[in-house]
């Protein structure tokens, strides 16, 4: 059983969120297109890519050198997400105690990372932003170490918060970012960057558990 993550558990992370990413981008694009200036999928796309050029080897990787490899990818990015993102993998990076990670360090890192965001964008749960995914997320990490849940637990649990709040964002109105100028012509439009947030948790549920099966969230056609 994994109880702490390394650094190839983090490279293995990372990939899987990546694969992920770049399986869904030009929906999270279209996304972003409806509710925005479309070009939230190709600034992602390119901040993985800044990533993981500049990701350590295997045999030298550790949770942190990763995570802040990832940081810097993203906050080398235009737009805002990119940035924010960066952010909050930095904070992510910040909560290992050493090479690993267990899960409350992980949960520390989540949520010290959303308050970040929180400060600098003053986004809550219900302003259709990443936030709607993010915060339930670290509230489930951290109420999975509290109760002494093993780390695959934790981010099983995580990952399904995260899509909870992803999909709620299908019937808010935006309060913060572009969506915010289009008003009621975004209601029925999941935000692109929750969506992400909670494809990164379904990726590191399935880096460190039991493979899932993941129900695409995104349905362009409907």
């Amino acid at each position: 059983m994994t109880t702490q993550l390394d650094g190839p558990l983090a490279l293995a992370w990372f990939s899987s969120f990546a694969e992920r990413f770049n399986s869904t981008q030009a929906s999270l694009t279209e996304l972003d297109r409806l509710a925005g200036d479309g070009d939230f999928g190709t600034n992602i796309a390119s901040a993985l890519g800044r990533a993981r050029e500049a990701l350590p080897a295997e045999s030298e990787a550790t949770f942190a050198s990763v995570f802040q490899a990832t940081s810097r990818g993203f906050m080398a990015t235009g737009g805002t997400s990119g940035p924010l993102f960066g952010m909050w993998f930095r904070s992510i990076a910040k909560g290992a105690t050493d090479e690993v990670a267990s899960l409350a360090d992980v949960a520390s890192g989540v949520s010290a990372g959303l308050a970040t965001i929180q400060k600098l964008g003053g986004a809550k749960v219900g302003d259709n932003t990443m936030v709607d995914a993010l915060e339930p997320a670290a509230l489930a990490l951290s109420a999975a170490s509290e109760q002494g849940n093993t780390l695959a637990e934790g981010l099983l649990s995580a990952a399904q918060a995260a899509r909870k709040g992803a999909k709620s964002t299908e019937e808010l109105i935006a309060a913060r970012g572009r969506a915010s100028y289009v008003g009621e012509l975004a209601r029925g439009v999941l935000d692109p960057g929750a969506v992400t947030v909670a494809l990164f948790f379904e990726a590191g549920a399935n880096a460190v558990g039991e493979p899932q099966e993941w129900t695409p969230l995104i349905n362009i056609s409907s």
